[in-house]
């Protein structure tokens, strides 16, 4: 009975043998289809190689890729606060830089309230439309200049403006005899249309402004710009005046159609003071002129003359300089001064330029937060007494460009504006008025 069952068994097993071997022997071969890859044992295996060498580069593009993201962030922030003005005159010119658009106020200031002010009047100008320049509109531009420096230095702010403008120019130049006979020479011998150049003796506005104390360095015709409503033709209506150490980066035009945006009873357009010295925080017992807020530079100017003389300006700076003057004593900053104490008890009359319409060099300069980038600038201000020297971490940039214009041939200044009637001879006439006058020179000849 024992050995049946053992032989069952065995009958069993053989069966089972018989029939499990075929079986596992077709799934063998059945799964050699597919491969499977055998896991890296070495840090050294050349599979293991090739994944280290992917997942590396993986690593190093989702670097590039968060830099670039980075980048375009910061390109994003920083277009939001500069948006870029056409070089014509469709002028989102207020809001070109957060800092530099002040919408005027009774109190001014630099910093990130200006900021947010200049990006939200800049975002609202995009779907409004802009004034426009006239492209046969002759500019007006009126420079005080006396003795030889101020020649070399007015030639080469005539040259920048001629370089970019793309509208006829009539120059009105407020100067002694040295400066007359220098400019005169130099026109006479250039060829540029449509550019017009009326002299005005200095020496006969002497007595106007000669009453004023003045510690500047530009002396008695530092002062000379408070008195252009009186000297300037009566049927001119508007002007802009510039300092002889300013150079243009633009086309000036953009900046004279900055008159439309005048409102009310505003008839001075000024950028706000770049430095500290109305807040009267430069040294110890230093005690400046009235000023509202930081108070405005006058190396540029927008005067509308025909609202200036209906106000009776030569009445209302003569009063407030005799006024102040009984305190102060004398003026440190010659005309500026006077123009701010004006507008510190008439705000109404002034209309804040953005900024880079006067990049102020001075040596206790704040320039820096007025531009991010060296295509946001229009006009470079010299109002240090050193000039060239002063220290500026861009001064390199600055001094270049200045340079540039400096040793610039006129020659190539010789340039048609097409669509615009020649006006070659047109100022060839003119005769000295009662005001003392000096003949014009004929439209100008250029090629410095």
């Amino acid at each position: 009975m024992l050995g049946m069952c053992r032989g069952r068994r065995k009958f069993v097993a053989a069966s089972l043998a018989l029939i499990f071997i075929p079986a596992l022997t077709w799934l063998y071969l059945s799964s050699a289809n597919f491969t499977v890859k055998p896991l890296p044992l070495s840090p050294l295996d050349p599979q293991s190689s090739v994944l280290i060498g992917a997942a590396a580069e993986h690593q190093d593009l989702e670097l590039q890729l968060r830099d670039a993201e980075e980048h375009n962030h910061a390109l994003r922030r920083e277009i939001s606060l500069p948006p870029r003005v056409p070089t014509h005159s469709s002028h989102h010119g207020n809001s070109r830089q957060g800092n530099q658009l002040h919408t005027h106020s009774t109190e001014e200031g630099t910093g990130d309230s200006e900021a947010k002010k200049g990006v939200a009047s800049g975002n609202s100008s995009d779907c409004v439309p802009q004034p426009v320049v006239n492209k046969c509109e002759t500019i007006h531009i009126a420079i005080v200049c006396a003795g030889y420096n101020a020649s070399r230095d007015v030639v080469t702010l005539v040259k920048s403006v001629l370089f970019h403008r793309r509208n006829p120019l009539h120059f009105h130049f407020i100067t002694d005899s040295i400066a007359r006979k220098i400019l005169a020479d130099l026109f006479h011998t250039w060829m540029v249309p449509a550019v017009h150049v009326n002299f005005y003796d200095a020496d006969e506005l002497k007595s106007e402004v000669s009453w004023i104390p003045n510690k500047h360095y530009s002396g008695i015709y530092g002062l000379m710009k408070l008195v252009l409503t009186k000297t300037l033709p009566s049927d001119l209506q508007k002007v802009i005046v510039l300092d002889t150490d300013i150079t243009f980066a633009t086309d000036i035009a953009e900046l004279w159609v900055v008159f439309h945006k005048f409102k009310g009873q505003q008839v001075l357009g000024l950028v706000e003071n770049q430095s500290d010295w109305y807040l009267g925080n430069l040294w110890k017992n230093h005690r400046p002129w009235p000023a509202l807020g930081r108070g405005f530079n006058t190396g540029v100017i927008l005067l509308l003359l025909d609202r200036l003389r209906k106000l009776k300006w030569e009445q209302m700076w003569r009063l407030t300089a005799e006024r102040e003057l009984m305190s102060m004593l004398s003026t440190s900053l010659a005309d500026q001064d006077i123009f701010n104490a004006v507008i510190k008890q008439n705000p109404f009359l002034v209309h804040q330029l953005p900024c880079f319409w006067n990049v102020q060099l001075s040596d206790h300069t704040r320039s820096e937060k007025c531009y991010k980038d060296v295509s946001d600038l229009k006009v470079i201000h010299w109002n240090s007494p050193k000039k060239l020297r002063v220290k500026n971490k861009h001064v390199e940039f600055f001094r270049n460009l200045y340079l540039t214009f400096l040793e610039y041939d006129g020659n190539l200044l010789r340039r048609e504006l097409f669509g615009c009637p020649s006006e070659t001879d047109h100022n060839s006439e003119n005769t000295s008025d009662a005001r003392g006058h000096l003949p014009a020179v004929p439209a100008i000849r250029s090629g410095l």
